[in-house]
């Protein structure tokens, strides 16, 4: 049966090394479960509706994404468009987080769209090299801004906007530690080296009294508190439009990128260097980030994670189906998952961001017309504390040095008439 779903024999693999792809893919990625709900609470969502709804997202996408497009590529909610969720969305525009879960929904039925008509492939290419990477590492910095923000070593100040915290207290020294341990394991080619430097940092929170322990394993907690709570009218508002575009845009590049690089290592690009039933995988795509929302958490998306389980042989779909069905065992790790503390999930998201930020060498650094807006969009981002406001400034900037250069021939249309649509909307909204 296993054969003939996912064509085993064809792809050079075998049961047993899928199935050792499929744990060391979760591994790498189990974080999720532990840094989604953390993030996803600050914008007033219950903690553990989040967690069982980040669970049966990821395992929905996963288990999509193997038996219908039957690729080695796991999906979970995305870091960086979740943090954009809480700290851009709901607490700084102030819009409830039921409206932006139905921004969340939009977004993915565009994306569905998008990925079923043949403008996709026309969108994707019109963007510049300079502003996906810039947009990749402008989500990294910004993630590393909250992460640092979380462990508490910047801190607020009236005069300088941000300034050290203290850092003998134990949340900084443990969370450090945590970072260390990370890009210790990871340099050494541990699987799992974010989740086992977060349990590490847990379990020596509880044992110094820093944090409480509430157990390991529990029945799953309700969702109720978030499944279809998503508000699709109050997402239709005239304001939350750019913000339904940023949720959309991110998530095409971001997944596109990533199941090129992921297939690539893969070896499972055709002699063009495309990707075979790339159509299929931005259906998952788009209608796991639909599930997502409905279930009650931010963008659902693959995961650049999958890398390591491709590493490990995967070859096909059952890699990921086999990480959809960690992802089901894990909702029993509820008590677990509300143990760990804040400054244990913070070291990952500086983590993730040091991974992120890597884009930015792939900018045309003797091109000053393709870095200076590549260099705006990423340090927009972390300082407008906005994904929205990065990408915006970004295109701004583009249009308008390639304009005054005389070199208009290089702008895309499509480049043009985004960075039109964004002056007006800083002039007009």
């Amino acid at each position: 049966m296993l054969e003939k779903l996912f064509d085993l024999t064809a792809h050079g693999t075998t049961v047993r090394r899928e199935i050792l792809a499929g744990v060391t893919t979760f591994l790498t990625m189990a974080y999720i479960i532990f840094v989604n709900p953390q993030i996803l609470s600050a914008a007033g969502m219950d903690i553990g509706a989040v967690f069982v709804a980040t669970c049966l997202a990821a395992a929905f996408g996963s288990a999509f994404m193997g038996l219908f497009a039957n690729y080695p590529i796991a999906l979970a909610p995305g870091m960086g468009l979740n943090a954009y969720f809480t700290y851009a969305v709901v607490n700084g525009m102030h819009y409830p987080w039921q409206v932006a879960l139905g921004a969340v929904f939009l977004s993915g039925i565009l994306f569905l769209i998008l990925s079923i008509l043949p403008v996709r492939e026309y969108i994707i290419n019109s963007i510049p090299k300079s502003l996906k990477m810039a947009i990749s590492a402008g989500i990294g910095l910004f993630l590393a801004i909250i992460g640092l923000k979380e462990m508490g070593v910047i801190v607020a100040d009236p005069a300088t906007f941000v300034t050290l915290g203290p850092l003998t207290v134990w949340p900084v020294i443990l969370g450090a530690l945590g970072f260390v341990v990370m890009a210790a394991l990871d340099a050494r080619r541990v699987p799992g080296a974010i989740i086992i430097a977060i349990l590490l940092v847990t379990a020596a929170g509880v044992a110094l009294g820093v944090s409480p322990a509430q157990g390991v394993f529990s029945m799953p907690p309700s969702i109720a508190p978030t499944f279809l709570q998503m508000d699709i009218a109050g997402a239709f508002s005239l304001g939350l439009v750019a913000i339904v575009f940023t949720f959309l845009f991110v998530d095409l590049f971001d997944n596109t990128g990533t199941l090129i690089g992921v297939a690539h290592r893969a070896g499972l690009l055709d002699k063009d260097g495309r990707l075979p039933r790339i159509g299929k995988a931005l259906i998952v795509d788009s209608s796991s980030a639909m599930v997502g929302a409905a279930l009650g958490t931010s963008t659902t998306t693959s995961y650049i994670e999958s890398a390591a389980g491709v590493r490990a042989g995967g070859r096909t779909g059952l890699t990921a189906v086999v990480v959809a069905i960690l992802f089901l065992a894990a909702l029993f790790l509820s008590p677990l998952a509300g143990t760990v503390p804040a400054y244990a999930t913070a070291p990952a998201l500086i983590f993730v961001a040091c991974i992120m930020t890597r884009g930015l060498t792939e900018v045309d650094w003797e091109d000053v017309t393709e870095y200076a807006p590549a260099v705006i969009t990423a340090i927009a981002m972390p300082l407008t504390f906005s994904i929205a406001n990065g990408i915006a400034l970004g295109f701004i900037t583009y249009a308008a040095i390639k304009l005054v250069a005389g070199r208009w021939r290089e702008i895309h249309p499509a480049v043009a008439i985004l960075a039109i649509a964004f002056i007006l909307k800083f002039a007009l909204i």
